[in-house]
Order: structure tokens, then C-alpha cells, then sequence
């Protein structure tokens, strides 16, 4: 689509209008019910929103699935985005990491619901239950440790470690700067470490 755009000299340009629009301006435009700028928008950002979820999720299917809920709820939530909290491209990342995640979580907890169903009449020996109860211990002792960060650490340990990203797409995903992931990360490592007992 082109537009005339007039220019600080008063003359007028033709350029497209993905050109001009910005992320944050269509998500002004996409709260306001703008269905046209929601088309942009997602044109112009569905590759990388589909790529983060893949990257989580690794089947396709299931990531398009995930990708549509994500747009569905910009759609939905566009009037709750703040541009003075940080920028549009990290504000549909960071919903599409959320939604990726429970979605993990989701088909965990159905694969453990399917798994107990299917082993409840199989009678364990020792060993088995011995190292099952072992591992849900160790587990329950992470949990903990977990709850004891703050709120910040807990988001910074959980990208990097359990999400898989790099500390500059941490950065990207939080809007903050690399040198403020990393104090995080390693203030929220010794408090875990203290927490778990664990001696250097």
C-alpha cells in the first residue's frame, strides 16, 4: 500500500506504509480496533514471534497453535501496552515466551496425568519408588530455593537456565541492559546456592 507522507520540507515522498509505521504506533492503532494496522502488525512480526515459540515448543503444529493465541491476545491486550515500560517488539515476545512455556507445561502435566494412569495398576519395586521419592525431594528443595530470590532473579534464572536463552536475548526479552541480566544471574546463583546448601 502507498501513501503520501509529507516531509519536514513540506514536500510530499511516496513510500510505503510499513515504512512509517512504527510497532509501538500500530499497537496504538491495533487498541483503538484498527484492524487494518493489526494485519500490518502481524505481517511484520509473525516470523519472529513464530520463531521464539518454536524455539520452546519445537513442533510446528503446535507452534502456529500458540503463535495464533498470541496474536489473538495483542488483539485483545493492545491497550494495555506502555511504551514507557519498554518496546512493542519485547512486549509480544515476552506474551509469546509466557504462552509457549504454559503450553509446555500444560502437555507436562497431561503426560504425567497419562503416565500415572497407565503405570497405577504396575506394582514399583524399592528402588524405583526409593529414586522417584528422591527426585521429587531434590525438586521440591529447587522449588524452594527458587521462591527465596526476588521476583527479578527468579525471571532472569528462569530465561536463561530453564527458557534457553542467550544473555543478550534476556536482555532483549526484558528490555533492560546485558550488564544488568548478569548481575541478576549471578546474585540470584549464590542465593541459590547458599539456599541449597551447595559449598564451592
Amino acid at each position: 500500500m502507498l501513501e503520501l507522507v509529507t516531509t519536514d520540507r513540506g514536500t510530499t515522498d511516496i513510500e510505503g506504509a510499513e515504512a512509517v509505521q512504527s510497532f509501538e504506533s500500530l499497537l496504538e492503532l491495533v487498541a483503538g480496533g484498527d484492524q487494518q494496522a493489526f494485519s500490518e502488525l502481524y505481517d511484520r512480526t509473525a516470523p519472529r514471534v513464530l520463531g521464539l515459540v518454536k524455539r520452546v515448543l519445537i513442533d510446528h503444529a503446535q507452534s502456529e497453535e500458540v503463535a495464533q493465541e498470541v496474536f489473538l491476545e495483542i488483539w485483545r491486550t493492545a491497550t494495555k501496552f506502555e511504551a514507557t515500560r519498554g518496546n512493542a517488539m519485547s512486549w509480544m515476545l515476552t506474551m509469546a515466551h509466557r504462552r509457549a512455556i504454559d503450553r509446555v507445561r500444560s502437555s507436562q502435566a497431561g503426560h504425567d496425568r497419562d503416565e500415572r494412569i497407565g503405570l497405577r495398576d504396575i506394582e514399583p519395586d524399592y528402588d524405583q519408588v526409593s529414586e522417584t521419592v528422591e527426585i521429587r525431594i531434590e525438586h521440591e528443595r529447587v522449588k524452594r530455593a527458587m521462591d527465596k530470590l526476588t521476583a527479578l532473579q527468579r525471571e532472569a534464572i528462569s530465561l536463561a537456565y530453564y527458557g534457553g536463552y542467550s544473555h543478550t536475548e534476556v536482555a532483549g526479552l526484558l528490555s533492560i541492559p546485558v550488564g544488568t541480566v548478569k548481575t541478576r544471574l549471578r546474585d540470584g546463583m549464590i542465593r541459590l546456592r547458599d539456599e541449597l546448601g551447595v559449598t564451592s
